[in-house]
C-alpha cells in the first residue's frame, strides 16, 4: 500500500514538472543549478567569440573611432609619432572640403560614375541572367563562368588588360581601327573618353555578381505562376512586365544596394588606369581621398573626407531602402 502511493506521488510529480509547486527545480537549489548552468554557457559563448572580438576592436573599431576623432584635427606626418600633440580645429576640415574645387570635382567625378555605372549594370546583369535561365541552352554553364570569369579576377589585373586593350597606338582597339582605316582616340588620355571607358570596364567586371543574383532570383519563381500566365494568354513581354520584374523587386533592391555602394567606393579604375587625369577627369573621391592622407600627409583633412563619403554612402542607401523595398511587399 505504501509502494503504491509513494508510487502516485512520484507519478504526480513528474505529471506536474519542473515549474509545479513544491518542485525541486523551482527551489534554491535548482535556481542555483540553472544560474550555474547558463553561467558557463554565457562563459563559453564570450570564450568563443573573444577571438573575432578583438580583431574587430583592433582592426574595425578602434580605427573607426580614431578617424572621427581625426577629422577634428589637423593631424598630419609630424603628429605621426606623436598622435597626442595633433591640434583640435572643430569642424574647420569639413568647413574646406566644400570650398575646395579638387574635392568638388573628385565629387561630381564619383557622381557620374554611379549615376551611369548601376543602371547599365543592372540592366546588363538582368538581361544576360534572362538569356542565361531561358533562352541559351547549350554550353550555359560555359556562358555563365566567362561571364563570371572578371568577377573573380584581381581588380588590377584586370584594369592593366583594359589599359593595353585601349592603348591608342598597339592596343587591340587600336588595332581594329587600323583595319578599317581609321586612327584609334586615346581613350584613356581623352576627357571626354576617359571616363566612360572606366565605367565600361566596370560595368563589364561586376556584371558577373549581378547577373548570379539574378539567376538565383528567377530560379526561385515558382513555375505555376508562369504556366497560369501563359494559360490565360500572357505574351513574353506581358510575362517578364507582370511576373518576372514584380517578383524579382527584393533581388533588384539588393543588386542595386550593393553595386552602388561598390561605385561609390571607386578607387582601384582610376589608380591604375588614369591616376585620376587627365586633367582629374577621373579623379574619385576615394582616389582623391589617398592622394590627401597618403601623399600630402594631410591625416586630418582626409578623415573628413572619408566621414563625408560615408554619410553620402548612408543616405543614398537608406534612400534606396525606402523607395524599392515599399515595392517588395
Amino acid at each position: 500500500m505504501r509502494t503504491m502511493t509513494s508510487k502516485a506521488a512520484q507519478t504526480a510529480k513528474v505529471q506536474a514538472g519542473p515549474g509545479a509547486s513544491g518542485s525541486p527545480a523551482t527551489g534554491p537549489a535548482g535556481r542555483r543549478r540553472r544560474g550555474k548552468s547558463m553561467g558557463v554557457q554565457n562563459l563559453a559563448g564570450w570564450l568563443f567569440s573573444t577571438p573575432f572580438l578583438v580583431l574587430f576592436l583592433v582592426f574595425m573599431a578602434f580605427p573607426i573611432v580614431a578617424t572621427l576623432a581625426m577629422s577634428f584635427t589637423d593631424f598630419g606626418l609630424r603628429n605621426v609619432t606623436h598622435p597626442l600633440d595633433a591640434n583640435f580645429i572643430g569642424f574647420e576640415n569639413y568647413v574646406k572640403l566644400f570650398s575646395d574645387d579638387k574635392f568638388l570635382t573628385s565629387l561630381f567625378n564619383t557622381a557620374y560614375f554611379v549615376v551611369i555605372g548601376v543602371p547599365l549594370t543592372i540592366f546588363l546583369g538582368l538581361v544576360v541572367a534572362v538569356l542565361l535561365n531561358n533562352g541559351i541552352d547549350r554550353a550555359r554553364t560555359f556562358f555563365r563562368v566567362g561571364f563570371y570569369a572578371p568577377v573573380v579576377t584581381t581588380i588590377v589585373a584586370v584594369a592593366v588588360v583594359w589599359r593595353f586593350v585601349l592603348d591608342p597606338s598597339d592596343g587591340l582597339v587600336a588595332g581594329l581601327f587600323s583595319e578599317v582605316g581609321l586612327t584609334s582616340p586615346d581613350f584613356l588620355g581623352s576627357e571626354t573618353l576617359a571616363m566612360p571607358s572606366m565605367i565600361a570596364m566596370a560595368v563589364w567586371r561586376n556584371l558577373g555578381t549581378v547577373m548570379v543574383l539574378f539567376i538565383a532570383g528567377l530560379q526561385a519563381i515558382p513555375t505555376e505562376v508562369r504556366e497560369a500566365a501563359r494559360l490565360d494568354g500572357a505574351g513574353v513581354w506581358q510575362e517578364f512586365r507582370g511576373i518576372t520584374v514584380p517578383l524579382l523587386r527584393p533581388t533588384l533592391l539588393y543588386a542595386t544596394v550593393i553595386t552602388t555602394i561598390g561605385y561609390l567606393n571607386v578607387f582601384e579604375e582610376p589608380f591604375v588606369m588614369t591616376q585620376g587625369g587627365p586633367s582629374d577627369s577621373t579623379l574619385t573621391v576615394s582616389l582623391n581621398m589617398y592622394r590627401e592622407g597618403f601623399n600630402f600627409f594631410h591625416m586630418g583633412y582626409a578623415s573628413a573626407m572619408a566621414y563625408v563619403l560615408f554619410v553620402v554612402i548612408m543616405g543614398i542607401t537608406v534612400l534606396q531602402l525606402r523607395l524599392l523595398k515599399d515595392n517588395t511587399k
